[in-house]
């Protein structure tokens, strides 16, 4: 279960699209990973689950896999620039964070100018806007 995360009729989400082809694989991995990190595996669930599937052959503007993405902290105001990756492939020292964070997790299928609000695992909030979306090559 998840730790008081916030749904959707304590606040307003922003509308995410997602590809069928990155949704089809992340519901997957969401199942795999419920028991190792249930809290992000059901945010992650539930974010698939709200967003609209875009036919795969469809050009992408929102946060897709492997998109490289920056976002401010609204908080912090902080500014980062990462690439989000499958959990294999995350680095964070080199910009890269998994899908199976968090943040990954808040990031997919947002678009540019779009901000999102969530409760982290240990209870923390979190508010992080998307400045600019870079489809991968």
């Amino acid at each position: 279960m998840v730790k008081n995360m916030m749904n959707e009729s304590q606040m307003r989400l922003p509308s995410i699209a997602i590809s069928a082809r990155d949704a089809n694989r992340l519901r997957r991995l969401a199942e795999v990973a419920a028991d190792k990190y249930p809290e992000t595996a059901e945010f992650l669930a539930r974010e698939i689950d709200r967003a609209e599937i875009v036919p795969a052959d469809r050009p992408m503007r929102s946060v897709t896999m492997h998109s490289e993405v920056t976002f401010g902290d609204d908080v912090s105001g902080d500014e980062r620039t990462v690439t989000l990756v499958y959990p294999d492939a995350a680095d964070v020292g080199a910009g890269k964070i998994s899908v199976l964070t968090p943040v990954g997790a808040a990031l997919i299928g947002l678009s540019a100018g779009q901000t999102i609000e969530f409760q982290t695992p240990a209870g923390g909030w979190r508010s992080l806007s998307v400045k600019r979306v870079r489809s991968p090559s």
